[in-house]
C-alpha cells in the first residue's frame, strides 16, 4: 500500500494529500511554505496539538476545521465541532470521529470529549488518526487500512501498548508518530516494529 501521500510533520502534526485536497491533522511547528488546507482536524485543545500560529499559516478563506466543542470556541464559524461517536461528511471527506483520552492518568480526560479521527480518502482508503490516548476498549471495534499509532508514552500509549493496538486493530501499514519531540525516541519506534508483523513505515519529519 503507498503512503506517499501522507507526510508526518514531526510529534502528532501530518498533512495528507487527497486528489489535490490538503487535509492537515494537529499542524505544529510547521515548516515554511507548507500547501494551504482544504480541512484541518484539531483532536484536543494542548498546544502542540492546537496550535492558532501554525493554523493561521495554513488557512485561506476556505479552509474549514474540524474539532471538539473547547478548540472550536476560537474558530467560530469556521468549521464543524465534533464529539465521539459522530460521522459526518464534510467538503467530500467522510470520517468518523473516535474518543481519544487516557485510562490511568490525568491528562487526558474522558470527560473532556476529545477525538480522535478515522478518516476516509476519496479512493476508499481509512487512516486513524487516535489523537493523544492510550489503547482504550473502543478501538477493538476500529478497522482502518492505516493505523497512526502515539508511541512516546507519559500522556499516550507507549511502544507496547501501541503494538496491542495495532495487534487489535490490523492495519495494513502503520506510522508511529508523537515521538522525536518532547516525548518518545527512535528506540519507541523501534520496539514497536520487533513487537508487531504489521507493516511499520518510519517518516521523517518534513
Amino acid at each position: 500500500m503507498n503512503v506517499d501521500h501522507i507526510h508526518w510533520l514531526g510529534h502528532a502534526s501530518f498533512r495528507i494529500e487527497d486528489q489535490g485536497k490538503q487535509i492537515y491533522i494537529d499542524p505544529w511547528k510547521l515548516k515554511t511554505g507548507k500547501p494551504k488546507a482544504d480541512l484541518i482536524f484539531i483532536t484536543h485543545s494542548h498546544y502542540d496539538h492546537h496550535s492558532i500560529e501554525d493554523i493561521r499559516k495554513i488557512t485561506h478563506k476556505n479552509t474549514l476545521i474540524v474539532g471538539p466543542a473547547d478548540v472550536m470556541q476560537e474558530h467560530k464559524n469556521q468549521g464543524y465541532t465534533v464529539t465521539p461517536g459522530d460521522t459526518k461528511t464534510i467538503a467530500g471527506l467522510s470520517f468518523v470521529v473516535l474518543p481519544a483520552y487516557n485510562l490511568n492518568k490525568s491528562f487526558h480526560p474522558k470527560s473532556k470529549n476529545w477525538v480522535g479521527y478515522n478518516i476516509m480518502l476519496t479512493n476508499g482508503q481509512t487512516i486513524y488518526h487516535p489523537g493523544d490516548t492510550d489503547f482504550i476498549p473502543e478501538m477493538k471495534s476500529i478497522k482502518t487500512d492505516i493505523f497512526l499509532p502515539p508511541v512516546g508514552g507519559t500522556y499516550t500509549m507507549d511502544a507496547v501498548d501501541a503494538a496491542t493496538a495495532c495487534s487489535t486493530i490490523k492495519p495494513q501499514v502503520v506510522i508511529p508518530m508523537h515521538w522525536g519531540d518532547i516525548v518518545g525516541v527512535r528506540s519507541d519506534v523501534d520496539l514497536l516494529e520487533a513487537l508487531i508483523t504489521v507493516r511499520v513505515e518510519i517518516k521523517e519529519p518534513e
